[in-house]
């Protein structure tokens, strides 16, 4: 079973991100999800972006 949890990217160096996961920065890659833009919200997994959601599956998400 894999955890994965939203992150919104904040800034875009390369493959490498800065998303805000609740309020907390972390350095992220964006290697999976090259087409990920600042403002889009990831899902995150053990430091990757999976994959790119939108602002109401992220802020669902959370809610959980």
């Amino acid at each position: 079973m894999c955890l994965a949890i939203p992150a919104l990217i904040k800034s875009i160096k390369g493959q490498q991100a800065v998303a805000d996961i609740e309020g907390v920065t972390r350095d992220i890659s964006i290697q999976l999800t090259p087409e990920a833009k600042v403002g889009d919200y990831v899902l995150l997994h053990t430091g990757y972006a999976i994959s790119i959601i939108d602002a109401a599956e992220a802020e669902e998400t959370l809610k959980l």
